[in-house]
């Protein structure tokens, strides 16, 4: 019998952070010593408190389908978090609890896309946009920065991008995979270009908004003329640790939020109805109730890039939030070490993983050929053992 995959799943690209995490496990179970520093998830234990609501949920019964578009009282919270840490006011038909972040992403492409609308896509980017994008039958289109800009987008950059056909722009801040942040003073340039195209959409991936080791975070919808134009998508997965938990949302103007009800009732319908009062109790917390994560992982990025920095052939930038450093290591291409040669960064990825034992990500996946992720969301002592190798076979 005919195997007939759909076109569209046999065009889409597997998500090469994932793909990465997966060869590392199959090396592990071979036996392998694999230090993995390819996935972007945090190494620490959920808050008590949080757990604590989501024991109380289990034991009052909160075991029923959940409104598709979450409950009353979790979209009050993220209505209070919005003002209290954004600025900005979202009524209750302005947000869409989801089944994380990745599914707000992609509802709203399914929502807002038709065939053929272009999508800016800065690079580097996270590795589903593209794909995303393309799902929704959308063509996207990469703005390339480099380590010279902090891989931030420029003004000039974006004019230069839009087209006739260009109908949304899509950018996280902190950044995955760079780690840059977008000041106010940057974002309001953006928004200075587009005010001169107002049928194009921005869609704001804040998922490392607490993860920021340079002052206030700053969200686009906030910057004048932009409010009615952003979907502003968060979750709980990084700054909470709460990855497995699986929600995230979305504030937005109220015609996408209900065109992403209305897709996400044939779908999923409501996220989980646990982690659902348990995502109550952590965004009315205050957020210094998760500070010494942040202070965790601003440590531990100085000690990354101290560590990195006495590897030659590695060019760096200061990320200024999330948990990656994104290396360019394109000083190596053309080079042989130890019988392979290395032609692109993904060949390089690959020599660290089978050669140092030691797993992170190529910058191909991310838009960038010229680079590598490393996630610092492992301990020190893996950390600095990592480095050790990768220095070692270099």
């Amino acid at each position: 019998m005919s195997n007939h995959l759909s076109d569209r799943i046999k065009n889409m690209s597997t998500s090469a952070t994932l793909a990465m995490a997966a060869k590392a496990r199959e090396l592990r179970n071979e036996g392998k010593d694999i230090i993995g520093l390819s996935l972007g998830e945090p190494d620490f234990n959920i808050p008590d408190f949080i757990k604590e609501s989501a024991k109380q949920a289990i034991d009052e019964n909160f075991s029923s389908y959940t409104p598709v578009d979450g409950y009353a009282e979790l979209k009050k919270a993220i209505a209070l978090k919005f003002k209290r840490d954004n600025g900005l006011d979202y009524g209750l038909n302005q947000i869409v609890v989801s089944t994380g972040a990745k599914q707000s992403l992609y509802n709203v492409a399914m929502v807002v896309l038709n065939p053929g609308d272009e999508v800016i896509l800065p690079a580097p980017y996270w590795v589903s946009y593209s794909d995303i994008v393309k799902l929704a039958e959308g063509v996207p289109v990469e703005v390339s920065t480099g380590i010279d800009t902090d891989f931030k987008m420029t003004p000039a950059q974006l004019e230069a991008a839009i087209t006739p056909k260009t109908r949304m722009i899509w950018f996280s801040s902190p950044c995955n995979p760079s780690g840059s942040v977008y000041s106010k003073a940057e974002l309001e340039g953006l928004a200075e270009v587009l005010k001169n195209h107002p049928d194009i959409y921005v869609v704001s991936d804040e998922i490392y908004e607490h993860i920021n080791f340079v002052g206030d975070h700053v969200s686009i919808a906030a910057i004048d003329g932009m409010y009615d134009r952003t979907v502003t998508v968060n979750g709980v997965s990084k700054a909470f640790a709460m990855t497995g938990w699986r929600i995230g949302y979305i504030g937005a103007p109220e015609w996408i939020a209900k065109g992403c009800t209305k897709l996400q009732g044939q779908v999923t319908s409501g996220a989980n109805s646990i982690a659902q009062r348990a995502v109550i109790t952590a965004l009315e917390a205050p957020v210094n109730k998760i500070q010494y994560m942040i202070d965790e992982f601003h440590k531990r990025r100085d000690l990354v890039l101290g560590l990195l920095g006495e590897i030659e052939g590695f060019n760096l930038n200061i990320p200024e939030g999330a948990f990656y450093v994104f290396p360019d290591i394109s000083a190596f291409f053309g080079k042989t070490l130890n019988g392979t040669t290395i032609n692109n960064a993904s060949d390089f990825a690959l020599y660290l993983l089978e050669n140092a034992n030691v797993a992170t990500v190529t910058g191909e996946a991310f838009g960038n050929p010229n680079c590598i992720r490393i996630s610092y969301a492992a301990s020190e002592k893996e950390l600095k053992e990592a480095i050790a190798r990768i220095k070692a076979v270099l």
